[in-house]
């Protein structure tokens, strides 16, 4: 863009044009008071702070919405602009209370941080007291809008970041406020409660609900330990605990000045008396407290002898997407190099690693394109959106703002999805498919646009092989079964189709089609239409998969998988484990290991004697938890690393206390692909101690003494293999997995490595079931993530009490005698729960919705356990169930 010079303060500064006078004068450290302004919302003006003077003209103007032009000469503190922004804020001052003292905010008021800059003490003016009620019914945000100064952060915030709408200007005159509808309290309105508001209010109007009263003593930088987003944090500081969490506010980080529900209010868990402290051992049936030195020596003499009695095979190692980079690849060390096993996964198993697993293994084996769609700012530069199985606002919301920006910026969107979710409301086209069906839907869009003749023709013969095989059974595909199958007609499919005509596709897939039966023949069904219409390598196109975890992409690049070794290689890729063992100075075993189900498998046919887990807890997270705890039983000896005390960890014989992401230097990969590193903003809580320094001290008493190392190592270790990892991590903004391709791929022309097509599947067509009438589906509310652990142990989430009710349709609640409130069982040929139910218009005739991860997530006891991505699997997200009024 081209550059104008102008003079701010008789200093000669540049700046791009477009550029307000206010971007002008911060882009070169010129400082220009502000209340209503911020980087990520669009200037109004509204407080009149940040006045300069034009010399030349001798006009006082608003620095904010007035463009910077080419030898322009303005003056930012001359006697007149002093003038008028001491009295600004005279009156806001005669209007605002004075309660300083006892304000939350505190120092970090902007308002009393300007009026102390411009020596204002008493205004001089006559008070106008504008009093309003505490409004504090919720246990998240209170409302003193008698401090509000009316620049309408809030608002703007609220409609241009998150796209919600639940505020808005309210009355005239004196007594204009922020509102909702109606000026119903905040949880009666559509607010989510993701803090944004607060986080961006430059006045005490609107605070957290917190036990910590008062201003931090200190603030330090962080990430998000909850989805796979990666939001930055700012960390408040008090006594070593974290007492406040508020986004950091960068300037093009992935969440800027937003959060969700989870990452500003779910955070207290780190504080709870619940957090595990010491290390403990079973004696006599319970588990007692003891030094580091005994739990050591019991789980290294423990795990030796079982190797040594049983084989290598008979131990298994549990990792963790929640721990750090450098843990994940120590721990997999640890299993390959000192117990010769294979055994290896974390629980991204649960959450879409085997999605992730079969796009990386299945496309470009020379990674000269990637099908990943790289940031989430790209979904704003996408040309249409295709959400399957998904429900982003829910489970990670901040993605959801971008999608929500998208569709307010004209961006079309296509969302598949039984339920009526938040982003089909907002859909161009809303496909209301059964439970189940995605594989056929995804094959009818494939054959119409086929049949259409309008696929990327060009792209397909340069970059692809099989499309002959695969357009044959394309061209014979009967799209009136799959109308039957799917329930949706073949005019709405067509809709859908011609929104994907001559577009690349920005794909968002989750849980719906990751736990389907047919999740992995869905996921190819996805990569043909990817390569049938050519998004790969494009800006804004390709695959996003919602991480629910923070590190779950860097668990499975570090190698914590039975069949991968670090940096995604292939265990069987002799080459690979070569380089890897002369690394490692130790021969890896060629056998692929058990996955998370494979180990219940093995557990229960008495198979499996010892199992190392690390941040996770199977018997919360996995289905089917009465067989999983028989399995875990029968195990001999099971280690338990972890933050907090939970239902895994009551089954350990040795529980080794980790500490919480921020408690600990190491990295993390977002869902992007970008490397997070992070470093302890507080001690862990007593004698607790990193997941690093644990598994180098299992490994030193194992005899494996080279494991004893630092994190810096480890990164040093890891270079020498994957040289992209010490790239990323040198960068602000590093990319781990391969960027998508800016320039157009049809320059490339390399045809020895061409994308294979999969033949078209086609799902069972079964009959109705007469005895269990309706479909359960069962997913994510905003308010917990995964299996709800650590949500379920934040206060603030556990006393807003958000709603387990099951959702059924308004149609079936007349059928069936059901109402609002009613309790019922639900009944699948798995199990049974009880909970209310709520009548929903969002929700269709036949299928009932059970929020995950509420009452010990007990959603998982209508699962049969079987393993995702197989034949034989019943998949995870949606089973039969029957209704019984109680």
């Amino acid at each position: 863009m081209k550059t104008i010079t102008l003079t701010i303060n008789g200093e000669h500064v540049s700046c791009t044009e477009g550029s307000s006078l206010l971007e002008a004068a911060q882009g070169h450290g010129i400082k220009i008071p502000t209340l209503c302004h911020h980087h990520s919302l669009k200037p109004v003006g509204a407080c009149r702070m940040c006045l300069v003077e034009d010399e030349k003209t001798g006009r006082i103007i608003a620095s904010c919405v007035t463009p910077a032009a080419q030898k322009m000469s303005v003056l930012t503190e001359s006697p007149r602009v002093l003038k008028h922004r001491r009295n600004i804020v005279r009156l806001m001052m005669a209007e605002h209370p004075e309660s300083c003292i006892i304000c939350s905010k505190g120092n970090r008021c902007s308002l009393r941080q300007y009026a102390a800059e411009l020596g204002i003490g008493e205004t001089g003016l006559y008070p106008i007291p504008n009093y309003r009620n505490i409004e504090q019914a919720n246990p998240f945000i209170q409302r003193d809008l008698t401090k509000c100064i009316l620049c309408g952060k809030c608002i703007r915030a609220d409609h241009e970041l998150v796209v919600t709408g639940a505020i808005d200007y309210n009355m005239r005159g004196f007594d204009s406020r922020p509102s909702t509808l109606f000026d119903r309290p905040l949880e009666k309105s559509t607010c989510t409660f993701c803090g944004t508001c607060l986080s961006i209010c430059p006045t005490g109007a609107l605070s957290p609900v917190s036990i910590f009263v008062g201003t931090p003593e200190k603030e330090k930088l962080s990430f998000c330990g909850f989805c796979g987003v990666g939001c930055r944090l700012s960390l408040g500081i008090s006594d070593n605990q974290v007492v406040e969490v508020n986004p950091a506010h960068i300037k093009k980080s992935v969440n800027d000045a937003a959060l969700c529900v989870r990452g500003h209010f779910g955070h207290d868990f780190l504080n709870v008396k619940q957090r595990m402290t010491k290390p403990m051992i079973k004696k006599d049936g319970s588990l007692s407290s003891v030094s580091w030195a005994e739990a050591i020596e019991l789980v290294a003499d423990r795990l030796t002898q079982i190797k040594d009695k049983h084989g290598p095979d008979s131990i298994a190692f549990l990792g963790s997407s929640k721990c750090a980079n450098e843990e994940n690849y120590l721990f997999q060390k640890l299993a390959r190099i000192g117990f010769k096993t294979n055994n290896i996964d974390n629980g991204g198993y649960i959450s879409g690693r085997l999605m992730l697993d079969l796009i990386d293994t299945r496309t470009d084996p020379g990674r000269r394109f990637n099908f990943f769609a790289g940031t989430l700012s790209g979904l704003e530069m996408a040309e249409v959106i295709f959400i399957a199985g998904a429900d982003p606002s829910h489970s990670i919301p901040v993605a959801g703002y971008y999608l929500k920006r998208s569709v307010k910026n004209g961006t079309p969107v296509i969302v598949a999805d039984p339920r009526k979710t938040e982003m089909a409301g907002l859909a161009s086209v809303w496909l209301r498919l059964k439970p189940g069906s995605d594989l056929e839907l995804i094959n009818a869009l494939s054959a119409l646009i086929y049949r259409k003749n309008v696929y990327a023709d060009s792209f397909i013969k340069r970059f692809t092989r099989g499309f002959e095989k695969y357009s044959e059974s394309l061209s014979s595909y009967d799209l009136d079964r799959a109308a039957r199958i799917t329930g949706i007609s073949i005019q709405e499919m067509e809709r859908a189709a011609d929104l994907l005509v001559g577009k690349k596709i920005a794909f968002m897939v989750g849980d719906g089609i990751i736990k389907n039966r047919y999740g992995m023949e869905t996921g190819e069904a996805f990569l043909n239409l990817a390569l049938m219409t050519g998004s790969i390598g494009y800006g804004g196109a390709g695959f996003h998969f919602p991480a629910k975890e923070n590190n779950q992409v860097g668990a499975w690049d570090m190698g914590t998988v039975p069949d991968k070794l670090p940096g995604r290689q292939p265990l069987n890729d002799s080459l690979s484990r070569t380089s890897w063992e002369k690394l490692w100075g130790g021969e890896i075993p060629h056998e692929v290991g058990l996955d998370l189900c494979g180990m219940i498998e093995a557990a229960e046919q008495a198979k499996l004697k010892a199992l190392y887990i690390m941040g996770e807890n199977p018997l919360r997270s996995l289905p089917d938890r009465q067989r999983v705890l028989n399995a875990l039983e029968k195990i001999d000896f099971i280690v338990v690393q972890d933050i907090l005390n939970n239902e895994t960890s009551k089954l350990a014989d040795a529980v080794l206390p980790g500490a919480a992401f921020c408690e600990k230097k190491g990295t993390f990969t977002n869902m992007e692909g970008r490397l997070r590193s992070v470093s302890a903003v507080v001690e862990p809580p007593g004698d607790a101690k990193s997941d690093f320094e644990i598994i180098g001290l299992v490994a030193e008493k194992c005899g494996h003494t080279s494991l004893k190392c630092s994190v810096e190592s480890i990164r040093e270790e890891l270079s020498k293999r994957i040289p992209m990892y010490e790239k990323g991590r040198s960068n602000f903004h590093p990319v781990w997995i391969k960027e998508a391709i800016d320039s157009d791929p049809a320059e490339e022309d390399d045809r020895e490595r061409l994308i294979s097509f999969s033949q078209v599947v086609t799902a069972d067509e079964e009959e109705a079931d007469k005895e269990y009438l309706f479909t359960a589906i069962i997913g994510s509310k905003r308010c917990h993530l995964g299996s709800g652990t650590r949500t379920g142990y934040s206060p603030r989430i556990k006393a807003f009490n958000f709603s387990d009710a099951i959702e059924i349709s308004e149609q079936d609640s007349k059928d069936f005698g059901i109402s609002d409130g009613n309790k019922v069982r639900l009944v699948s040929r798995n199990g049974a729960i009880e909970r209310e139910v709520c009548v929903k218009k969002n929700i269709g005739r036949g299928m009932v919705f059970v929020p995950a991860a509420f009452n010990g997530n007990d959603a998982g006891l209508l699962i049969r356990l079987t393993k995702l991505f197989d034949s034989t699997s019943e998949g995870w997200n949606c089973c039969p169930v029957k209704l019984e009024k109680i």
